[in-house]
């Protein structure tokens, strides 16, 4: 018996908005991804009010899969992926995002792409909603500043529920629904001001999501009541800097903001502690009639989630935290780092995974995982033994947790299975796929397809149903 159980899904990751390009292509609207210029590790990428003359949007073209997807999605087949974690581009559907009616040309691509991947017994995994939200819902209220995004946020997934019904089942109701809480820009397109209460605004926003979220379990489920409808969340476990109770106590506290969204996705409620959480820092969540039982009827099916470091927390005053993460950690001296930051850490995914699962014990998937670096193309080939190195020991973290402690495991998406732009950057540089996209940081490039050497290291991976490392 292997560690991983027959059926396990294996595949890759990618986002609509970092990959397929085609901005203002075949009618679809302006979406808040097609307003963050270019950036760098030393440069945050700008997001602008409307497309400026003269600006590079590098998700404008992306790597052009609107209309490449039938090559990629045959190298896929290539490797042996049973499945595919994409997203559908709201404002390909609602290009403002408060139409009554869809918009069919955008209907028709992920027709034809889901059954691109069928026809290859690959099976999607759609995210209704991955870091681009219809920049006219922005513009006229603000986006999930407002109560009236469940409204529209539901029309939409109506509407993809109903059409990909018999093609699609397992769903992801927004992608790491929590970082509205650190990143709000780039997660909802919500501009937060200086003489604004950050808290109060993201997690009211947060609510909007939640609330819509749970609605949108229970319509899909009246839809097609075969549907597996799951939460994806950014998680990071965190240590404690030392044995310290003032450390273990920030890392707990660290630990409780990620477990705020899971909790009510999970449970269907605001736990005591979120409640606490609120009162402590002054904000007070307007929910309406109705509310509190549609997060109860609406918890999810499973879990999703983006693993791909730790974050070490400390109750030590002016401490010196990393400049390569997101979320405030500082550095761990136990492990190493890639080149953008990010510390390495393979335990970690098997911590991630207990941890969650004995909180909530329904199934996990891990949706995103990898590896960014600046690949070198040679002549002998895009020779990436250290994106093989990393992924290998993540997998083998991953069957411990599934063979030795327990962990109902659904499957394993690496992110970026082919280059895109890097969400956080803007880069090309920053890649992360088993096949190479001769694209650069400006845009520049034949966008021809190459396979890496992890192209057949995964392939093997995969038919051995991840035995053979």
């Amino acid at each position: 018996m292997g560690a991983l159980p027959k059926g396990f899904l294996w595949g890759g990751a990618l986002a609509a908005n970092q990959c397929e390009g085609a901005w203002n292509v075949d009618g679809k609207g302006v979406s808040t991804a097609d307003l963050f210029t270019a950036g760098s590790v030393n440069k945050n990428r700008v997001y602008t009010d409307g497309v400026l003359p003269d600006t590079y949007y590098p998700c404008h073209d992306a790597i052009d899969f609107y209309n490449r997807y039938k090559e990629d999605i045959g190298l896929f087949a290539e490797m042996g992926f049973n499945c595919f974690r994409t997203s559908i581009n709201w404002t390909r559907i609602f290009p403002v995002g408060d139409e009554t009616e869809p918009n069919e040309a955008g209907l028709r691509f992920y027709d034809d792409m889901f059954d691109e991947c069928i026809r290859y017994g690959i099976q999607p995994i759609v995210t209704i909603s991955h870091y681009e939200t219809p920049y006219g819902l922005v513009e006229k209220y603000g986006s999930w500043r407002s109560r009236k995004m469940i409204y529209f946020y539901l029309r939409f997934c109506e509407t993809i529920f109903k059409r990909y019904k018999n093609k699609v089942k397992y769903w992801m109701t927004f992608n790491e629904i929590n970082a509205v809480c650190f990143i709000p820009e780039i997660s909802t397109g919500i501009r937060v001001a200086a003489d604004e209460d950050f808290d109060a605004v993201t997690l009211q926003a947060a609510h909007h999501m939640l609330v819509a979220s749970a609605k949108a379990v229970k319509l899909g489920r009246e839809i097609n009541p075969d549907f597996k409808i799951g939460m994806m969340m950014l998680y990071l476990p965190v240590y404690a800097e030392t044995c310290n109770p003032k450390d273990q106590l920030e890392a707990m506290e660290t630990a409780a903001r990620h477990y705020y969204f899971s909790d009510i996705q999970v449970r269907g409620y605001y736990s005591n502690k979120a409640k606490k959480y609120l009162e402590s820092i002054g904000v007070r969540i307007k929910m309406e009639q109705g509310d509190t039982e549609a997060l109860k009827q609406g918890t999810v099916d499973y879990i999703g989630l983006s693993y791909y470091h730790s974050t070490v927390a400390t109750g030590r005053p002016n401490a010196e935290y990393s400049s390569g993460n997101a979320i405030k950690s500082i550095k761990n001296p136990y492990l190493a780092e890639s080149a953008w930051g990010w510390s390495i850490d393979p335990i970690g995914l098997r911590i991630t995974l207990n941890n969650l699962f004995n909180r909530y014990q329904i199934p996990l998937f891990i949706s995103e995982n990898g590896l960014g670096a600046d690949d070198i193309v040679q002549e002998s080939g895009i020779h990436d033994d250290y994106r093989i190195d990393y992924l290998r020991q993540h997998i083998s973290a991953m069957k411990d947790a599934v063979a030795l402690d327990g962990v109902d495991l659904i499957g394993y998406t690496t992110w970026g299975c082919i280059d895109v732009v890097s969400v956080s950057t803007g880069e090309m540089k920053k890649r992360y796929g088993f096949i190479y996209v001769d694209r650069d940081n400006e845009g520049k490039g034949s966008l021809v397809r190459r396979k890496k050497d992890s192209f057949d290291w995964y392939k093997k991976t995969i038919a051995t149903n991840g035995e053979d490392l």
